[in-house]
């Protein structure tokens, strides 16, 4: 290959990797393929600041991304080959867009002229990527690379973030490319980019609304920590004595320690104290919350009729599932920021929301403690829940996969701080997402303790990271609640289904031998009284460790999931 410094030209692989560089780009997952033959090479012989780490599935590859994005606030980038990598891929991409986080994928594809030929791994890219992604293309010419990953990083950074992807056909890899130009834009190496503030009448405007009402309650989604809104959040809430919640994706926008939270309403991570709070509300402010299916126990609560304010980055989904008598368009942290300079200037009100809620918090954790120190086997999950809340720091960041875990973690394993220290894929809930998701976000913050929480379902979705996990001596503890179900479905079964339950169990795996043949760390805890040492010893080993507990499963628990305590 000549030297590109010498010729002043690029190949399109390298315009790739440059453009990457530019952006600030420091790590990349993905996996190895044919059709990526160029950019690896130009990835192995330029000098550049990216570290790949290779994974051993292109959906791992994505979740991984996904996870590094949560906890850095810089877009997560992820790659993989043409054909089954590009389908592999798209699991994690749908997740991300449909989370508000923003990840790149770039997918190496058959050559242009070959197209229609039937050459290996042929696809169509373009239109599978189309309804996943918030911008989606395959490029054409090796000159179009620097302006498309411009386009991606706009894109994914602007507005409501969102995922994005480029794919990367074998001849534009080896086309040529003008180095002049290779720049990026400051603006969009971080997110959310250019986050615009609120009409000051629709400001004014919700303020009257929610002094007007008697009883207001605010439930909050991801849209405050996506912004960076937590300290205004706090200020707007203690000045007004409001009462407050979240869904799970919300958790961290105020501690949950914090007199006016009562922590998380909705389907899955709700009791009936916390559904009590939205009951009683003749108000309720939506904040970053599109006030979706599980956050409303299917639009159940608040009930229709009641007055809302609805503030969100993204216009579509205000008025989506209710009437709205005030919106706000606009990002979190810019609305509750004017919303407060607004209060400054007015003689205000208070609701009595701490007082309001003590009732309601002592009652959910009166009968979380009377379960969590059960010495029951197989193990309750609240003893897990209770058990890593004592020994873990509150900067320990806490992914948890969608089935059995979700559940207890967002409604009991209470911050005590703001931040994103705590999160699940609760856009579409794929299982096998915390596993991948956590090497992302040990990827992303290395100086802090991941702890990654599964089912076994999810266990045999991703166990082949592992390796990966072993490979990059990562010092991450896995967490599996062992109860050979795929409890989520039989739960189901139990309480809609009169008990039929059909096809969702399956047999027991060793998980302890399974890790320790990746080289990990395991223990198997079958036994209550062992499981606060054996978890210390996981947490505090300098390596990456497993727990195997041997848990209830959630057809016979008390999980905090609506459907099932009514």
């Amino acid at each position: 290959m000549p030297d590109t410094a010498a010729t002043n030209t690029l190949t399109g692989a390298e315009a790739m990797v440059k453009m990457l560089d530019a952006y600030g780009v420091k790590h990349i997952f993905g996996l190895c393929g044919d059709t990526t033959l160029p950019l690896y090479d130009a990835l192995y012989r330029l000098d550049h600041g990216i570290d790949h780490i290779l994974t051993r599935d292109e959906r791992c590859a994505a979740y991984m991304a996904d996870g590094y994005a949560r906890v850095t606030g810089k877009p997560g980038i992820c790659e993989g080959p043409s054909g089954g990598g590009a389908t592999y891929i798209l699991p994690g991409l749908v997740e991300a867009n449909e989370s508000s986080v923003p990840i790149l994928a770039i997918t190496s594809d058959v050559g242009t002229r070959s197209k229609c030929h039937y050459p290996l791994t042929e696809l169509d890219q373009e239109g599978l990527m189309r309804p996943l992604t918030k911008f989606n293309t395959v490029i054409q010419h090796a000159d179009a690379v620097p302006d498309m990953v411009r386009t991606a990083f706009r894109k994914m950074t602007t507005g409501r973030p969102g995922s994005a992807h480029l794919g990367l056909p074998i001849d534009v890899q080896r086309g040529e490319a003008d180095p002049d130009t290779i720049w990026a834009d400051d603006a969009h190496k971080t997110y959310p980019a250019h986050p615009s503030g609120p009409n000051p009448a629709a400001t004014e405007a919700a303020l009257d609304a929610i002094l007007s009402a008697k009883f207001p309650v605010i439930v909050c989604g991801g849209g405050i920590v996506l912004a960076g809104g937590e300290a205004e959040y706090v200020k707007f809430v203690e000045a007004l004595d409001i009462a407050t919640a979240t869904t799970i994706s919300g958790q961290g926008s105020i501690p949950e320690t914090h007199a006016n939270n009562v922590g998380v309403v909705g389907s899955n991570g709700g009791v009936i104290p916390t559904r009590e709070l939205v009951q009683a509300a003749d108000l309720v402010v939506f904040i970053g919350c599109r006030a979706g299916s599980v956050t409303t126990e299917l639009w159940r609560y608040p009930a229709k009729g009641t007055r809302i304010v609805h503030i969100d980055s993204d216009p579509e989904v205000i008025g989506a599932s209710y009437p709205t008598e005030v919106a706000v368009v606009s990002d979190a942290r810019l609305a509750l920021a004017a919303l407060n300079r607004a209060l400054d200037d007015r003689d205000a009100k208070t609701f009595g929301g701490a007082a309001a809620i003590a009732p309601l918090k002592k009652r959910k954790w009166d009968a979380f403690n009377a379960i969590a120190t059960s010495d029951e086997t197989p193990i309750r999950p609240e003893r897990t829940i209770a058990t890593l809340r004592k020994l873990l720091d509150d900067d320990a960041i806490i992914v948890g996969d969608p089935g059995t875990p979700c559940p207890y973690i967002s409604a009991y394993y209470e911050l005590r701080t703001t931040g994103r220290t705590l999160f699940s894929n609760r856009a579409h809930g794929a299982l096998g997402y915390a596993l991948s998701a956590a090497v992302g976000a040990h990827i992303g913050a290395p100086d802090k303790k991941v702890v990654s929480l599964m089912g076994d379902g999810s266990f045999g979705f991703t166990c082949g990271e592992l390796e990966t996990v072993v490979r990059r001596k990562m010092p991450i503890t896995f967490i599996v609640f062992s109860n050979s179900v795929y409890g989520w479905i039989k739960a189901g079964q139990k309480t809609a289904f009169q008990e039929r339950y059909y096809s969702v169990d399956f047999n027991r795996t060793d998980h302890q031998s399974v890790a320790e043949a990746f080289g990990v760390k395991a223990w198997k805890v079958e036994h209550p009284a062992d499981l606060e040492k054996t978890l210390k010893a996981a947490i505090n080993h300098p390596g990456p460790t497993l727990v195997d507990i041997i848990s209830q499963p959630l057809n016979e628990a008390n999980a905090p999931v609506s459907e099932w305590i009514a």
